[in-house]
């Protein structure tokens, strides 16, 4: 699951295409690239409650547990962030 997430947090960062499958004409800006962050969130947030639920009874989540799991998904979002906006790249 954790490494679930790490690939889907840094995939925005990592394509020039918009949720990796739909090409766009011009680059993607830094608003488009955390918005199709949250929809990954909300993607692997899906894939662990299908996978709660086959595995038995969902537990009750509440506030605390979305801010946790936000926070833990911008922290595995830094490599992706790091390679697009702090590192020089070759023309």
């Amino acid at each position: 699951m954790i490494l679930a997430a790490l690939v889907a947090a840094n995939l925005p960062f990592l394509t020039r295409r918009l949720l990796v499958f739909i090409p766009l004409s011009s680059p993607k800006s830094l608003p488009l690239r955390l918005l199709e962050l949250l929809v990954f969130y909300f993607l692997v947030g899906a894939l662990g409650l299908a996978l709660e639920n086959h595995g038995g009874q969902i537990a009750p989540q509440t506030w605390e547990f979305y801010a946790i799991t936000g926070a833990l998904f911008v922290t595995l979002a830094f490599p992706g962030f790091v390679y697009r906006y702090l590192l020089k790249h070759r023309s």
